[in-house]
């Protein structure tokens, strides 16, 4: 990381962008192109298998797979007779006849559509299983549908399962260990909270995740731990495709205590119609998914100057009162095979209510003895609510030249406004009309302006194609907070605790990068350039904080096939894990009654080297893979604690010095009969932290290292041809953080599912967070300490949750629909 001046950051952005010109320059090859579909619902097949042979000796020349889209292309071919096959299991061979290739032009040969095989149909229909996941040069590919248990709630219920994701029990992702990873819809980057942008996505719109854990320069470098993108659904063939869904809890069966039951319903829509050179899609869901909760907590403090230390154990309610809302529509416009528009909006609503009604039994004792000299018990009732509306739309057009390069331009313009308080209210007692010790309210509101426009050019070459672009991207937020306090303190607060924060983030970025293939062995290198520029203004402060930075993004990737199903793989990737304005805000809010939370606008972020290598097992009942990775973590961003009084902790965002991140992950899918099939992951990595420390105006040392593991397994056991039962269990072990650890966290689910009217119609019973009294599932202990410090709490969440959820497809969605998503407002929620 470097800080620089404007100018000298101009300087090398300008050398930087020279990066795209070579692009354009650069002679063409011949080639054979094409797209395969399927004859009968002329849906684009992906991972088809194609082979290109010489007419006169049938000799082999070269050999790919249809692509995402399904569309293959073989390059740097000489000129000659050709032959060409199309293979996919549970299809019939196609032969594209004896045709003539030149070296001054590329043949196309369109669409190439195939025929399922009538002779395995009927076995089909039964026990037949479509190949769920796959693995290319930089990413995995996993089909969303194979997770039955994730069906009615959201995308973040179908990442928990694979083997590089795990989910805590406050609902934070981690991939491969780390909070920090860019997300990506349909391709397109979404600047927020993975938690906040996935919670909206419903998870019956999700075709595939994509885990890109080496991305290449022309991603943003955003995600310390790679990206993952969520390919949503749509109709690819012409007509009216249209699903919808509808869910509902039963009633719960814990009693926690809480003052309300929660309340769990909701449904999602989409159709697709597509005719000619239209393409419209729509899309709106609606979730309400209240969560009730038990906390147990335990905090000592120690004050040496007055020679006591304060204690106060403390126990009660933690729920949760949750809803969203969205309407999403895109319009594609292809008025010839050159040139294609798309036209999103979406608008959604989202709401959260985290009730901590909680008892505290305050006592001080003086050092060295055994009884307290002060008892103090008291009632904490502490209500935070976050809400907030996103606004956004994006235009993209693509032109395609004759000689298969292709144009991209993109542009989003986003408008969010976000608004919330906290009532922290200390009472003598739970009984109504106690007296009140004290009334802390912090009202907020921070409404976001941003936009983004990237330019990208895409050139084939021969087998291999080389693609520049140029990405600008700009954000503004204007915060304003509030602080009352009754009766007032004595001395007062600082005058910090109420003010406005306005923060600015802009970036320049080009990039340039070639992909190939060279025999058994494909190949990805690029470099990319960012000029970043950011300004964090307070009310209190008249001088502005700034950071400039000027860094280059490399990253490489390979993949080779060794033969009979094997592949070897590595990467490399340099990353950046950008701060977020909440970290930047350093206006206390009152997050608890023993909690003061605030964030520094000197915050550094962080800068990742991140390696990978591994190797890739195909065979006839599945697959396997195990990939070691090595991460290198430069400023590692902390949430750390400190002693604000004798019952506050201030909650604080800082940088430590270095973190490392050593692991591996082990994956296998297999079908173990025709009614049994099994997929399991693991993911075990060692995490390193050390360095200086500082927490406010205090340094300290910090080292903590261990071992972590983490467990998704799912399995499914189809009983006939209209009756499934699956079961998963997702495991997160513990894990070593900069002041203590968190506990390990254990959710299974189980799902029976019911089909009715050849698959049109799908009811499904949901057990989700299975405990039955003795698992301690979806429950986990956070603990951290200092020197004058120590803090430990149990949040307890619901467990035997019954849903019912039913499910109707006029028409199966297909592929992906460009649907705009949040880009900058739900990070900041």
């Amino acid at each position: 990381m470097s800080r620089t001046t404007g100018r000298r950051g101009r300087y090398i952005f300008f050398i930087s962008f020279l990066l795209i010109i070579p692009s354009a320059l650069l002679a063409q090859h011949a080639g054979v192109r094409g797209l395969v579909r399927d004859k009968l619902t002329g849906l684009p097949m992906r991972y088809v298998s194609i082979a290109l042979y010489r007419t006169g000796d049938s000799s082999l020349v070269n050999g790919t797979i249809t692509d995402s889209t399904g569309k293959f292309e073989l390059g740097r071919l000489k000129a000659g007779d050709f032959y060409l096959t199309v293979q996919f299991v549970g299809y019939r061979q196609k032969t594209i006849p004896s045709f003539v290739l030149s070296e001054s032009r590329n043949t196309d040969l369109g669409d190439i559509t195939i025929i399922p095989d009538q002779r395995m149909l009927d076995e089909l229909k039964v026990s037949g299983k479509k190949v769920e996941n796959y693995n290319k040069i930089d990413k995995q590919v996993y089909e969303a549908g194979q997770f039955e248990a994730a069906k009615g709630g959201s995308a973040l219920d179908v990442l928990k399962n694979l083997p590089s994701v795990s989910v805590n029990g406050e609902g934070r992702i981690m991939m491969r260990g780390s909070t920090g990873f860019l997300v990506l819809i349909n391709g397109k980057p979404v600047l927020t909270d993975a938690q906040s942008a996935l919670s909206q996505l419903p998870a019956n719109a999700v075709a595939d995740i994509e885990l890109i854990t080496a991305p290449s320069a022309k991603y943003d470098p955003d995600g310390k731990s790679g990206i993952i993108n969520i390919i949503t659904k749509k109709g690819a063939a012409d007509g009216l495709t249209f699903v919808a869904n509808v869910q509902g809890g039963l009633p719960s069966t814990t009693d926690y205590g809480n003052l309300k039951k929660p309340v769990r319903f909701g449904g999602d829509a989409a159709f697709n119609y597509k005719k000619g050179k239209w393409n419209i899609a729509a899309g709106a869901d609606y979730t309400r998914n209240d969560v009730e909760g038990y906390r147990v907590g335990d905090v000592y403090t120690i004050n040496s100057t007055k020679g006591y230390t304060t204690h106060f154990p403390s126990e009660g309610e933690r729920s949760f009162d949750k809803y969203n809302y969205a309407g999403r529509v895109s319009i594609g416009f292809t008025p010839d095979a050159g040139n294609a528009f798309s036209l999103g909006f979406s608008t959604s609503k989202k709401f959260q209510a985290r009730l901590a009604d909680i008892f505290y039994k305050n006592t001080k004792t003086r050092t060295g003895a055994d009884t307290p000299f002060q008892k103090s018990p008291y009632y904490n009732s502490n209500l935070q609510t976050k809400e907030g509306t996103f606004t956004l739309g994006s235009l993209d057009y693509t032109h395609t030249f004759t000689n298969r390069s292709t144009l991209s331009a993109s542009v989003l313009y986003e408008w969010d406004n976000l608004y919330g308080d906290t009532k922290n209210r200390n009472l003598k007692n739970a009984k109504p009309g106690a007296d009140t010790i004290q009334y802390v309210f912090n009202p907020y509101k921070k409404p976001i302006h941003g936009y983004r426009a990237k330019l990208d050019y895409a050139l084939p070459i021969g087998k291999g194609k080389l693609e520049s672009g140029y990405q600008f991207r700009y954000d503004t937020e204007d915060g304003e907070f509030g602080y009352q306090v009754t009766p007032a303190p004595v001395p007062p607060d600082p005058e910090r605790f109420a003010g406005t924060v306005q923060s600015k983030n802009q970036i320049n970025a080009a990039y340039s990068q070639y992909s190939g293939q060279a025999g058994q062995l494909e190949y990805v290198g690029g470099l990319r350039y960012e000029y970043a520029a950011r300004t964090v203004r307070l009310s209190y402060d008249p001088a502005p904080h700034h950071l400039y930075l000027s860094n280059l993004f490399p990253s490489a990737s390979l993949l080779y096939t060794l033969g009979r199903g094997w592949k070897a793989k590595a990467g490399y990737s340099r990353r950046i894990q950008r701060t977020d304005n909440y970290q930047l805000n350093p206006i206390p809010e009152r997050e608890h009654s023993e909690t003061l939370e605030q964030g520094d606008p000197d915050l550094l972020p962080e800068f990742v080297d991140l390696w990978e290598a591994g190797i890739i097992k195909s065979f006839s009942l599945g697959s396997f893979f195990a990939t070691l990775y090595h991460q290198d973590i430069k400023n590692p961003i902390q949430r750390v604690n400190s002693v604000y009084a004798d019952t506050i902790l201030n909650r604080v965002y800082t940088n430590a010095e270095r973190a490392r991140l050593t692991g591996i992950e082990l994956e296998t899918d297999i079908r173990i009969t025709k009614w049994w099939d099994l997929y399991a992951g693991a993911n075990i990595y060692q995490y390193k932290i050390r360095g200086d420390l500082k927490i406010l105006d205090e340094t300290f040392d910090v080292k903590n290292s261990d071992w972590v593991y983490a467990v998704n397994a799912n399995t499914n056991f189809q009983l006939g041809p209209t009756w499934s039962i699956q079961g998963n269990v997702n495991y997160l072990s513990t894990r070593p953080t900069a002041q203590g650890k968190d506990s390990r966290f254990l959710s299974p689910n189980t799902s029976v599912k019911k089909t009715f009217m050849d698959g049109k119609i799908a009811v499904m019973l949901q057990w989700q967070n299975m405990d039955m009294g003795f698992l301690g599932s979806n429950e986990q202990r956070i603990t951290t300490s200092g020197p004058d410090f120590y803090t430990t709490t149990n949040y307890i969440y619901e467990t035997d949750v019954f849903m019912i959820n039913i499910s109707f497809n006029l028409n199966k969605l297909g592929s992906k629909v460009q649907l705009p998503k949040s880009e900058f407002g739900e990070k900041e929620f």
